[in-house]
């Protein structure tokens, strides 16, 4: 049995959970989001937690989603409370970023600016070339964040592109350091 999905999920004052069908809404103070329980699976709040149980116990079919049902569930209640955020870093002489809401807009070093738009529920914000991607689900800023890094990925040379804060680039040695490093003994 999985040890994720057998812990209840507590709820705040100010959280609502309404259960239709198979589809539970959490409502918070940032918004509201929607999941869809799969088949053979329960949501049901008890005592100002939300706990996830299996039709069947042991169910072959369920058991793989037994965990991430619980996980999903507990990242809608911590966005619809709290909310959540991903930053991106610029790295690069003339990398610049300039948001306005749920619009950024890169130079990068190509010939024209990108403009990116973040769609509803997301806000970008820029300090010092760090890009905070900020809203209340968390699947829909992680893949934002993707898709922005891929515009101009971190490269291993200089080190120069988009990358997460915190991450660490694997550096390779240029052409020059190989030259004066790798000479030995040929003569």
């Amino acid at each position: 049995m999985s040890k994720i999905a057998v812990k209840p999920i507590a709820l705040q004052e100010q959280v609502t959970i309404s259960n239709v069908g198979p589809r539970v809404t959490v409502t918070g103070p940032k918004g509201s989001l929607y999941f869809d329980v799969p088949r053979g699976i329960k949501a049901e709040v008890i005592d100002k937690e939300l706990i996830v149980t299996q039709a069947k116990k042991n169910d072959e079919l369920t058991r793989p989603l037994f965990g991430l049902t619980r996980a999903t569930l507990a990242n809608l209640v911590k966005g619809v409370t709290e909310g959540f955020e991903k930053k991106l870093e610029l790295t690069g002489v003339g990398y610049r970023a300039q948001a306005s809401g749920s619009t950024l807009t890169l130079s990068l070093g190509f010939s024209h600016p990108v403009v990116v738009n973040g769609g509803a529920g997301i806000n970008f914000s820029v300090e010092e070339n760090v890009i905070t991607i900020s809203g209340i689900d968390k699947v829909l800023i992680g893949d934002t964040a993707a898709k922005i890094r891929a515009i101009r990925p971190p490269e291993p040379y200089k080190g120069k592109g988009i990358k997460y804060v915190g991450e660490r680039i694997r550096r390779k040695a240029g052409k020059a350091a190989k030259a004066v490093g790798g000479a030995g003994g040929a003569k």
